[in-house]
């Protein structure tokens, strides 16, 4: 098991996540995915569009993170600044089951820990 799915698998352990995966944020190629992750793809393009549109509407500094809200679940996209292209950890959080405040701030701990 190598050290990014590890690192994933302990993300599972938050209550509510059901899938996460880490993607280069340019190509949408997948490095490490485990659990219910459906939208990958997705997210490259989600949060290219936000990009775009926030650099459009003045906005100043980095994506930080995006959350997409269904009826059912949030998809949760987290920037990873690096060398290079950055990359996305992605989250597939349960509405039902997941305060999305705490699901956020375990989140964030989980992509220092994919970052180290």
């Amino acid at each position: 098991m190598s050290s990014l799915d590890a690192a994933l698998g302990r993300a599972l352990t938050t209550p509510g996540i059901s899938g996460a995966a880490v993607l280069d944020a340019v190509t949408g190629l997948s490095y490490a995915e485990l659990g219910e992750v459906s939208a990958g793809q997705d997210s490259c393009e989600i949060a290219e569009l936000t990009r775009t549109r926030l650099i459009r509407a003045g906005a100043e500094g980095e994506l930080e993170s995006i959350v997409v809200t269904t009826s059912t679940r949030h998809l949760v996209t987290i920037q990873l600044p690096r060398q290079g292209d950055p990359l996305l950890f992605c989250a597939t959080v349960d509405r039902d089951r997941t305060n999305l405040s705490s699901a956020l701030r375990e989140l964030r701990l989980h992509a220092d820990e994919l970052l180290a």
